[in-house]
């Protein structure tokens, strides 16, 4: 991932679950295999903080996320869940996806860029609900 703006920053409990989580799965797909092995490489640079330390618009899981992607004028809401929870007509979208991997850890008016299947991506963090 190639940040445009910012250093990633994680809850302490994210990080543990996703490190444990990620060392144990080898992904369905060799999408999802690339995109967790570049989510692993983007957790060991991120800045961790205890929950009362975490900044309220910032995407960790079960974040409900508004993005624009550049060049696109429609505006996508999903929610960052683990892949067991995963469900597209739901918009809850895995962390290991191309997307999630992508948002984990940004805030709200960041940019970020991602290879995502259709090639590289540059994404607009509208804005975060952590509920």
């Amino acid at each position: 991932m190639q940040p445009l703006n910012a250093q990633l920053i994680l809850r302490l409990d994210d990080y543990k679950l996703l490190t444990a989580f990620l060392n144990n799965w080898y992904g369905n797909t060799p999408v999802e295999r690339k995109s967790a092995l570049d989510l692993q490489e983007e957790l060991k640079r991120a800045r961790l903080v205890e929950r009362d330390e975490f900044p309220a618009d910032a995407v960790r899981l079960n974040s409900r996320v508004k993005i624009m992607a550049d060049g696109r004028k429609d505006v996508m809401e999903l929610v960052l869940v683990m892949p067991d929870k995963a469900d597209m007509k739901e918009r809850k979208i895995s962390v290991v996806a191309p997307v999630g991997a992508a948002l984990i850890g940004f805030r709200q008016g960041q940019q970020v860029s991602w290879l995502v299947p259709s090639g590289k991506r540059t994404f607009t963090i509208l804005e975060v609900i952590n509920e």
